[in-house]
């Protein structure tokens, strides 16, 4: 059996855990530093949702698989430098991780320029980590509030990576409970080593990479 369809037996098995239904959950397949052959492997299984972190990394691989394949749904989940907001616009239908006002401005211009929509996650820095990306806490109802109101962007939810350190659940309560207060139906929260908890605590897309392509070189 694949690392693909081992994986999704697993989720099936989680989601009963946790009285979830499949249907509500998207799994983002993580497709970051594999090459073409791997991901249209996966593809070639039946899924359609990937994920990456780096631009120049799509910009390279993922023209010619959209091309081979119809309904992909490409899915930006890395920190977004301003420069490169056209093209992440460009080559991603759903973006999980606005987290400055100056990004979510740079994809309203261009969205009222190309007349395109997307979908948008506003990251939160749930563990308020001056290393990390996402709004902090202190400052991300009026974050949220500006994003959905000021520039009409098409925010669907929330997204968050906890501390590694940290027990993941408090923090996926805690962007849940804020998502719940702006009524926003989506939370990307959940990874290969914690989804399971992500899922308990209402995750509706989950990102995984390694239990689907395997370690990465």
């Amino acid at each position: 059996m694949s690392t693909y369809k081992n994986f999704l037996n697993k989720l099936e098995n989680s989601l009963q855990i946790a009285g979830r239904r499949s249907e509500d959950i998207k799994l983002i397949a993580v497709s970051k530093k594999k090459p073409i052959t791997d991901i249209q492997s996966v593809i070639d299984e039946g899924h359609l949702l990937f994920g990456e972190n780096q631009i120049q990394e799509i910009e390279k691989k993922w023209p010619e698989l959209k091309k081979l394949n119809s309904n992909i749904e490409l899915h930006f989940i890395g920190s977004i430098q301003s420069r490169k907001v056209e093209s992440i616009h460009q080559n991603c239908e759903v973006i999980h991780s606005i987290d400055r006002i100056k990004v979510a401005k740079l994809f309203a211009e261009i969205e009222n320029l190309k007349n395109v929509r997307r979908k948008y996650f506003i990251q939160i820095n749930t563990g308020n980590e001056p290393q990390k990306s996402g709004v902090m806490l202190s400052e991300a109802n009026q974050f949220i509030t500006e994003s959905i109101e000021s520039y009409n962007l098409n925010i669907i939810g929330l997204m968050s990576i906890p501390p590694i350190n940290e027990d993941p659940k408090t923090h996926f309560l805690t962007l849940a409970d804020m998502a719940k207060n702006f009524n926003l139906s989506s939370l990307s929260m959940g990874m290969s080593n914690d989804f399971e908890t992500a899922l308990e605590c209402g995750a509706t897309h989950i990102r995984v990479g390694t239990k689907i392509f395997g370690e990465r070189n």
